[in-house]
This record gives C-alpha cells, structure tokens and sequence, in this order.
C-alpha cells in the first residue's frame, strides 16, 4: 500500500523552500537535529527506555511503521491522535480517514463544527481514549521523554489521561540528555513548528505552552507508553 502524506507542504523539506523566514535565512536551524541517531545511540536508548517500564519497538522504515501500527491497536478500540508532522509522513493520518476497525475519536471531533462543543468533546473523550497516538520532540539517551505544543492538544493525553500512548518517532528525535531535548525544542523544533503554523493556521509562531517530560514509567502500570523508532529522519 502507497504512502501518503496529506500534508506535503508541511514537512521539514517543503517549508525550508517556502516559508518567508526559513528561505531567506532569518531563522537559521541546526540541522544536526535532522540526522539519523548512529545504531549505538538507538540501542542505548532502547535500553533507557526499556529499563523505565517502556515498551520500545525499532523499525527500519516508514513503510514497516505504518504496517505495525495498523497491527498494534486492536480492534475495537478507541484512538486519538494530535498533530504530528510524523503520522503524517507514515501515511497513518490517511489511513485513518477511511480505517473502520477503530472508534476514530479524532474524526468524531474534526466532524464537530462548533468549537465550544469541539473544545468539550475532546476534553471528555479525546484524551481518554484507549490509545493516543503522538510524536516527541525529543528522546534522550537515557530514556527521558519530550513534547510539546502550542494550545494542549498534543499531550493533552500524554500523562495519565489515555490508556495506552504511543510515541512514534524517527531516530533524528534522539539527543544525549535532557539539557540537549530542551536545546533541540527551542533551538530548532520551535522554529520549524513556527513556520508550520504560519501556513496551517495564518498565525506569526507557535510557542511552547506546554512542555511535557515523562521521565520514566508509571509503576502501577507499566509499558503504558510504547515508544516505536523509525531509522529515518522523520518529522521536527
């Protein structure tokens, strides 16, 4: 089955040539945050993770991650998902749109037109679904996990709110230590989101009102969150 992403025009490459400030180099990125993690850099890092109570998958290709996404959720149950230049890239997001085997809350809400009822369905259902599918700014070496958004609905579900929360992340996520996630978040992360939402939403910048960090796992339910790692460069 083809990929398809939705949004092309959001994507790393796309917005490098076209929005006004990343063409003309006003915003100038470290582009190291775009490389692939070296296979020692992934393995320690499944390792921290996995010494956390995470569960962690390693997948070589977009197309083997959109195929084991598909085969992870069971049937049956309720997801969600925020915004995630990732999901997009694996084709998840457009599978979604025509994929019957789950309570696709997401689409419950985009169909929602009035946004007071919008706000209310996914405080109530959104972020308590069976599983929450998301993408990290960063994930560090020694297992500690990294997001952020600009108005909540990314993780929202994050910490305690959805049964299972799935990070799916290419292994250009990966950094050393916490000092070089919050490094990546504002030194290149924020200004590709900026550019995103100067197209997606006419607004100058994102900004990171939130900033969630889960730093090991929950001992009272252990492998809650299931990170799975992508050896491309996926995503912000």
């Amino acid at each position: 089955m083809a990929i398809v992403n939705n949004h092309p025009e959001e994507t790393r490459e796309a917005l490098l040539k076209t929005d006004p400030k990343l063409s003309t180099k006003e915003v100038i990125l470290d582009d190291k945050y775009a490389s692939v993690a070296s296979e020692s850099s992934i393995q320690t890092t499944k390792a921290s993770l996995e010494a956390k109570n995470h569960e962690v998958t390693i997948l070589e290709t977009k197309e083997e991650a959109f195929e084991f996404l598909k085969t992870l959720i069971p049937k049956g149950s309720s997801i969600n998902n925020g915004h995630s230049t990732t999901l997009e890239e694996i084709g998840f997001i457009d599978y979604l749109k025509n994929a019957t085997e789950w309570d696709n809350v997401h689409a419950q809400i985009l169909a929602e037109k009035d946004m007071a009822k919008q706000f209310e369905l996914r405080r109530t259902k959104g972020y308590t679904v069976d599983y929450y599918l998301s993408s990290a700014d960063a994930i560090t070496e020694d297992g500690i996990i990294v997001g952020c958004d600009l108005s909540g609905t990314r993780v929202g579900a994050w910490n305690s709110a959805a049964g299972k929360l799935i990070i799916i992340a290419g292994t250009n996520k990966i950094v050393k230590n916490e000092q070089e996630a919050n490094e990546r978040v504002y030194n290149y992360v924020l200004k590709l989101e900026s550019a995103r939402v100067r197209l997606a939403y006419k607004i100058p910048a994102s900004n990171v009102t939130n900033y969630s960090v889960i730093k090991t796992g929950n001992p009272f339910n252990p492998k809650r969150v299931h990170v799975v790692l992508i050896k491309e460069s996926l995503g912000f």
